[in-house]
């Protein structure tokens, strides 16, 4: 997930050229935050939902089955889904801390900041989701190889792809 914090960008979704153009700095900042708490949305909803179902695991019959490696990569994922939640939650409170204070700049730049770091943490909750789940029903190396080929696919699909499109569209 990036955030759109460039006014000279191509223009966003039904927005002439010559509107990105009439836009203002106050009316950017506007629009990224905005921005931003859309993409925010998105990514919540996941990882609240990842870490509930962590958190519910321990209270499952097979959880008894874990061995101690097992349970000590559980606990790491659980911390792990907690950070990329507290990170993507941030904006929030950062907003209410800085709520008419004409900060918003700061806001949108240190927001974004907090939604690139959350992805990266959530991806790693997820991959080591995976790893735990593959190591329990199929073994270590499976569990290692699907794991890290999670962990790859995120990795181009939210930083990659994204990083290679920003870098196209400012070559153009």
């Amino acid at each position: 997930m990036t955030a759109s914090t460039d006014a000279s960008g191509p223009p966003g979704p039904g927005r002439r050229a010559d509107q990105q153009d009439a836009e203002s700095a106050q009316e950017r900042r506007n629009r990224n935050w905005a921005d931003i708490l859309q993409e925010l949305r998105v990514a919540q909803t996941g990882v609240q939902l990842l870490t509930a179902f962590l958190l519910a695991l321990p209270f499952q019959n097979r959880f008894a089955d874990l061995t101690d490696g097992q349970e000590w990569l559980y606990l790491a994922i659980v911390l792990l889904s907690i950070t990329a939640t507290g990170l993507l939650i941030m904006p929030v409170s950062l907003h209410r801390a800085l709520f008419r204070r004409r900060e918003k700049e700061t806001l949108v730049q240190i927001a974004n900041r907090l939604a690139q770091v959350g992805l990266a943490v959530l991806a790693l909750a997820i991959s080591g989701v995976v790893l735990l789940i593959f190591d329990v029903t199929k073994g270590q190396t499976t569990a290692v190889v699907v794991a890290t080929a999670t962990l790859v696919v995120l990795t181009v699909l939210w930083a990659a792809i994204p990083a290679l499109i920003t870098r196209s569209g400012t070559e153009d």
